[in-house]
């Protein structure tokens, strides 16, 4: 029975990959500093929960580990832009440091789920494979190919490295999220009936379900390390390269009430579509377009047991922490607030 270590299991995608690698067979290390919960991840017989930051990982985490998938990250620009040193020092160099410390462990496999979003804007007539070139526009982004950068030398005949650029992720998971596109988009029709895209509707975007991308890393620890290692695969499908226009249509109509597009703003021309023939040659194909998402948010909603709070927009709830800590750290006095240290009987005792 095979060992995965997750890092960042916690999070969006994690909460949806670790119960199918559990399900799949497979022994789960799950690491997370649990910023949303811990609860989050139910208890299995083959799960362990590991508190830590992956900026100080050390070997002993891959212990007993077979194959990793790195999918620490700050996860989306918003929260990138406001945090860059953390994002840096996440996304790229404790990844990196992640991938060092895997090889070295003797783990077998390393995958490390990076991003569409370093094609940047492309001219309408391009559609990105994997050796087109990049062009980051953001920090995380940038960061996001420091790590491809110093994770991909790493690889040789004992330790396989393998990189999936994810499109744009929708999708319900224990970890919900409303900052992604089709989520919000499922979310505002929903509550409100209207549904705000900004102008002009024709610049494209590659998106793909949680469950899919989730599907694809697993995907990646069983194929023959000889068809992946060393390489760069777009995860996505030529059905999930969507218009915004024709999108907000499709999730409008999904969508269980009278929903109206309303537009704003002026033109946005940032466009790019992505190529996901290579991964598809492989055997892995996406099993769910925009629809399948919307179905299952509004069934959520409708039945109560989703809604919309402060943890289900990243950056919200990075900045509601941040100010929990500092109201904290006002108001406590020797490392409590209510409870008075009895510093006498320490003193005795010792």
């Amino acid at each position: 029975m095979e060992r995965v270590l997750v890092t960042g299991a916690g999070g969006y995608i994690g909460t949806t990959l670790v119960p199918m690698l559990l399900a799949q067979g497979y022994q789960v290390r799950a690491l997370d500093r649990f910023f949303f919960g811990a609860e989050l991840l139910a208890p299995h017989a083959r799960l362990e929960l590991v508190k830590a930051d992956s900026r100080r990982l050390e070997a002993h985490h891959f212990k007993g580990v077979d194959h990793v998938i790195d999918l620490v990250a700050i996860s989306n620009d918003p929260s990138g832009e406001l945090f860059q040193d953390a994002t840096y020092a996440i996304n790229h160099e404790s990844r990196v440091h992640c991938a060092r410390l895997a090889k070295m462990a003797g783990v077998k496999r390393y995958v490390l789920p990076s991003s569409c979003s370093l094609y940047g804007f492309q001219p309408e007539d391009v559609i990105c494979a994997e050796d087109h070139a990049t062009n980051p526009l953001t920090t995380y982004a940038r960061a996001n190919e420091m790590a491809e950068h110093g994770v991909l030398p790493l690889a040789d005949e004992r330790f396989c490295v393998v990189v999936l650029r994810q499109a744009t992720v929708y999708g319900y998971s224990p970890r919900m999220r409303f900052d992604l596109a089709i989520n919000g988009m499922t979310l505002g029709a929903w509550q409100t009936g209207t549904l705000p895209l900004m102008r002009d509707g024709t610049q494209w975007r590659p998106m793909v379900h949680v469950r899919d991308t989730a599907a694809a890393q697993i995907f990646m620890l069983e194929a023959p390390a000889a068809s992946i290692n060393g390489q760069i695969f777009n995860v996505g499908s030529d059905a999930n390269n969507y218009q915004l226009g024709p999108l907000a249509e499709r999730i409008a109509a999904a969508v269980p009430r009278d929903v109206a597009v309303e537009w704003y703003g002026a033109a946005d021309h940032r466009s790019y579509r992505v190529a996901f023939a290579k991964i598809e040659k492989l055997g892995w194909h996406a099993q769910r377009v925009a629809e399948d998402g919307v179905a299952e948010i509004v069934a959520k909603l409708v039945d109560g047991s989703l809604e919309k709070s402060t943890k289900t927009i990243t950056l919200d709830w990075y900045q509601e922490l941040i100010k929990w800590q500092r109201i904290i750290h006002e108001v406590e006095l020797d490392g409590t607030i209510f409870d008075l240290p009895d510093h006498r009987s320490k003193a005795a005792s010792g």
